[in-house]
């Protein structure tokens, strides 16, 4: 019995990695049918093969970074292993190398145990580092140690542990600069930027591509919430393409998840229910215009970020995929007031 019960979970585990490789493979269709894009599906099928490369994912914030990372993994040889994400920014460097190479007990005031850390609860699997070039320094050498060896110690320990988890990383910021800044080591800058994948901005992207991601959003949402628009005008779609995004993905997919609410229970989305920048922009006919830069459209959407969150920046920048450092520069640079 229990060896049939094995059996079953083994063969239920299989159909489930398949699955999720199926779904990969549409995924990759997904990003693009234009050269740009898919020449970086091209790269995602190949890389995921490569399943002990290390790939540095860079891009602004909101372009999909993580939804490639996902890719890479559900494509690979490890599909059926365990896929986890750290985000640098935030954390302290106790905090993070606990949460990375996990600690002993006693290892500082709060370690009352001993502790996994992730990349040993990935063993054979993914580990997706995001914000990278936030990670503090002192923790720079064990994760460089890491990439060129898989050998790593928990915090407060004495023995060397070995995990083979895959590191895909990624960045919104130019690592060069932060090589000349002496924020990041230039060792491990050349060991985690051997493979890079940039992925553009939803603007820069063929128009055929960014309309086919407001309709993959789109479809995506309408099966979380329940009695969303199921087609959007015309009108919208033109608004939608015709917007600079400067969230990208991230942004689009917030723009159309409160549209749908306020649409809820209508045949069609319409204009009247995009946010006021939206409305405001030329549609068919329309001859207003508002010329608004990207530095602009940036503080007008952290300052509705701000207002809709009653000014609590974590909440804001949790909002908008940025840290929350990030947001208190932003703010401190386009005058803002809590």
């Amino acid at each position: 019995a229990t060896a049939r019960a094995a059996e079953r979970i083994r063969a239920r585990r299989a159909a489930e990695t398949l699955m999720r490789m199926g779904m990969a493979r549409q995924g990759v269709a997904w990003l693009g049918s234009q050269a740009p894009m898919r020449e970086i599906a091209r790269q995602v099928e190949v890389l995921s093969q490569t399943d002990r490369t290390t790939v540095l994912l860079q891009g602004e914030q909101g372009v999909g970074k993580g939804y490639v990372a996902r890719l890479l993994h559900d494509l690979s040889p490890r599909a059926s292993a365990a896929f986890f994400q750290c985000r640098c920014a935030g954390l302290s460097p106790t905090a993070l190398d606990s949460l990375l190479f996990g600690h002993e007990k006693g290892a500082f005031p709060e370690a009352t145990a001993r502790r996994q850390g992730l990349l040993e609860l990935g063993d054979g699997g993914t580990l997706y580092l995001q914000d990278v070039a936030d990670l503090p320094l002192e923790l720079q050498p064990k994760l460089l140690r890491y990439l060129e060896g898989r050998i790593f110690r928990r915090m407060g320990g004495t023995r060397d542990l070995q995990a083979d988890t895959r590191m895909i990383v990624a960045t919104d910021r130019a690592l060069p600069q932060e090589v000349e800044a002496e924020r990041l080591r230039e060792d491990l800058y050349f060991r985690i930027s051997g493979v890079t994948l940039t992925l553009p901005p939803l603007r820069d992207r063929a128009a055929e591509d960014r309309d086919a991601m407001v309709l993959r959003v789109h479809e995506d949402l309408l099966r979380q919430v329940p009695g969303s628009a199921p087609s959007l005008s015309t009108d919208v779609r033109e608004r939608l393409l015709a917007y600079p995004w400067p969230g990208n993905i991230r942004e689009l997919r917030q723009v159309l998840d409160r549209a749908l609410l306020l649409g809820r229970g209508q045949p069609m989305l319409q204009v009247e229910h995009l946010p006021g920048e939206l409305r405001a922009r030329p549609g068919p006919g329309d001859r207003r215009h508002t010329p608004m830069t990207l530095d602009e459209m940036e503080h007008l959407q952290i300052e509705r970020a701000l207002r809709y969150h009653a000014g609590n920046r974590t909440r804001a920048s949790k909002e908008l995929g940025i840290s929350r450092a990030t947001l208190i520069n932003k703010i401190k640079l386009y005058g803002l007031t809590d």
